[in-house]
């Protein structure tokens, strides 16, 4: 009847029975595994640690005096999701107090000089073209390869301004925009460090904080019984 012990402090199953419960009286009980069978087992160990995640960065944020915000849910978007692991994306998107220990755990990092340099290094690309355009209708910004080649071909050869038609295009080049295309990388590096910083953490409290019982051990975990690759 355990959960699993926070700090030695016994947590009870009751948490775990009532969150598998309201999943499987939810509208996605159907994309649930047989109940009794193995995945199912996998799908206890899995929501399990969800909780004990939960718990733990809700004593932490006590311990911390850290204000948690009743706010609803949040939503990761997949990359966020895939780096901080499918057990703690979904203790973050459900736990006001996940989110407020992640904000105050990675609060001070910052992407490394040399992971800027080098972000920017693969990722340079020369500034876009853009054509500012005047058509009969109004006025249009345009890449020169988007639009037909014989009026894009025209248009080059046009004065400034000088209406030109090909076929039944019409149209009259303004101006040659130039459009950067290198971003500041800082914002998703550093959104991607503070993940980084967050998993290993979390991992560290989990590991000196958490203890396990038998039947919710880490569905990753190689020793339990239904850890099994199957094709």
């Amino acid at each position: 009847m355990t959960l699993g012990l926070l700090d030695g402090r016994p947590l009870p199953r009751a948490a775990l029975d009532a969150r598998l419960t309201a999943l499987r009286t939810g509208p996605r009980d159907t994309a649930l595994p047989q109940p009794g069978s193995s995945e199912d087992r996998q799908l206890t160990r899995w929501v399990a640690q969800v909780l004990l995640t939960e718990a733990l960065c809700e004593t932490v944020a006590a311990e911390r005096g850290l204000t948690v915000d009743s706010v609803g849910p949040a939503r990761l978007d997949q990359q966020a999701a895939v780096e901080l692991g499918s057990i703690t994306a979904a203790a973050y998107e459900g736990s006001a107090a996940v989110r407020a220990v992640y904000e105050s755990v990675t609060a001070s990092v910052e992407p490394a000089p040399t992971d800027l340099a080098h972000y920017r290094t693969l990722t340079a690309r020369p500034p876009a073209t853009r054509w500012h355009l005047a058509l009969p209708d109004g006025c249009l910004e345009a890449d020169p390869d988007t639009l037909p080649t014989a009026l894009a071909e025209a248009l080059r050869g046009a004065a400034p301004g000088e209406w030109v038609t090909v076929g039944p295009w019409k149209a009259a080049l303004l101006a040659t925009l130039t459009i950067p295309r290198n971003p500041d990388p800082a914002p998703t590096l550093r959104e991607a460090a503070r993940r980084a910083e967050f998993v290993r953490w979390l991992d560290h409290e989990r590991a000196q904080r958490l203890t396990l019982v038998e039947g919710l051990e880490h569905p990753g975990d190689p020793a339990q019984p239904d850890n099994h690759h199957r094709h």
